[in-house]
């Protein structure tokens, strides 16, 4: 075979190499472009289990996803919880329970795993983490049916990989503060 002929095949065969591998890496970077978090394809509604919140503040503890749904769960008589689910997986659970009265947070805190480590606000009202939070409402949070009790709010995320102690702030005490203006409170 003559040297010329071999040289042709060698540059087309390296072409074409060139050319598959050039192909193969565009599509792996416009891949990794869509390597970014999940979209938060659902929409959270302006309450949730009968307590008005901002539904930017909820989605900013969310994980992505495309359906978004709640339950509310009363598992004591002293407990109400508003579950809520990203394509039927339990995300984030927002709970509103009684405690003994003049308990403080950092006392109630320990019952939610999320908050241990977590930051205490000035007034002492507020515990949260990255992951969870607890809330004391206003002492002035009572019902008959809870005479001699303090309402706290707590604000957990489940495995879900949120992991800002920013949000969690947010969230919980604007949550606190619309149970506070809530029948939960008269």
């Amino acid at each position: 075979m003559p040297v010329r002929g071999s040289l042709r095949r060698h540059r087309f065969i390296g072409t074409a190499v060139a050319l598959t591998a050039a192909v193969a890496l565009a599509a792996t970077l416009s891949a990794c472009a869509d390597d970014g978090p999940p979209k938060k394809a659902y929409t959270v509604p302006g309450s949730l289990c009968g307590i008005a919140v901002e539904p930017a503040l909820v989605k900013a503890v969310l994980p992505g996803g495309d359906s978004l749904t709640s339950a509310t769960q009363k598992p004591n008589g002293g407990t109400i919880r508003c579950n809520l689910f990203v394509d039927d997986k339990l995300v984030l659970s927002l709970a509103q329970a009684w405690w003994s009265e003049g308990k403080a947070t950092a006392a109630v805190s320990p019952a939610y795993p999320g908050t241990k480590d977590g930051t205490m606000s000035e007034d002492e009202r507020f515990i949260y983490s990255g992951q969870a939070g607890v809330g004391r409402t206003v002492p002035s949070c009572k019902t008959s049916e809870h005479p001699e009790q303090d309402l706290y709010i707590a604000v957990e995320t489940r495995d879900t990989g949120i992991d800002d102690p920013e949000a969690i702030e947010k969230l919980l005490t604007a949550y606190t503060k619309a149970v506070e203006g809530s029948p939960a409170c008269r």
